[in-house]
């Protein structure tokens, strides 16, 4: 068989055309990774500065209603007994608490993402004394919710050996 210049032009453009929307459905998908990404990474950081702020209105607004989650030697946590244990420990009038956060990496594959984490948790007593720190490294996964937004439906967290 024998392909005529003309057909060999039309063979051409047509591969073309398709490489070229390749690589634009690719890129979309690569911008769209890192907008997920961006607003994962945006959640996290709003949830620690309302924490920190003990703001207890909002401290369950990353959480997804169907979350569940699993911390050493603790009983698993659903959305509501989570928030219940966050909302305690703001109100505590004995100890007050604040969270550091170190992201090391944020994987995104359609409505999910995994995020591995450091948490770390400093525990001051109101009436004075020696703080305790502790390193809580964990993996959480996110959700895509139907409104858009990103929350946890899942997570894993454990405190570091040597915690102060």
């Amino acid at each position: 068989m024998r392909v005529r210049p003309k057909q060999f032009g039309r063979i051409m453009a047509g591969v073309l055309a398709m490489l070229t929307l390749m690589l634009a459905v690719r890129a979309s998908a690569e911008d769209s990774a890192a907008a997920a990404q961006n607003q994962i990474r945006v959640a996290l950081e709003k949830w620690k500065l309302d924490f920190n702020a003990g703001d207890g209105s909002q401290v369950c607004a990353l959480f997804a209603p169907d979350l569940i989650s699993d911390f050493r030697g603790q009983p698993e946590d659903t959305y509501n007994s989570l928030c219940a244990n966050l909302q305690m420990a703001l109100s505590d009038p004995n100890k007050t608490y604040q969270y550091d956060l170190e992201i090391k990496e944020i994987l995104v594959s359609g409505d999910l993402a995994v995020v591995r984490l450091v948490w770390t948790l400093t525990l001051r007593p109101k009436s004075g004394g020696a703080e305790q720190v502790t390193r809580e490294p964990g993996m959480d996964i996110f959700r895509r919710q139907a409104d858009g937004s990103w929350k946890i439906s899942r997570y894993m967290a454990y405190e570091s050996p040597g915690a102060t």
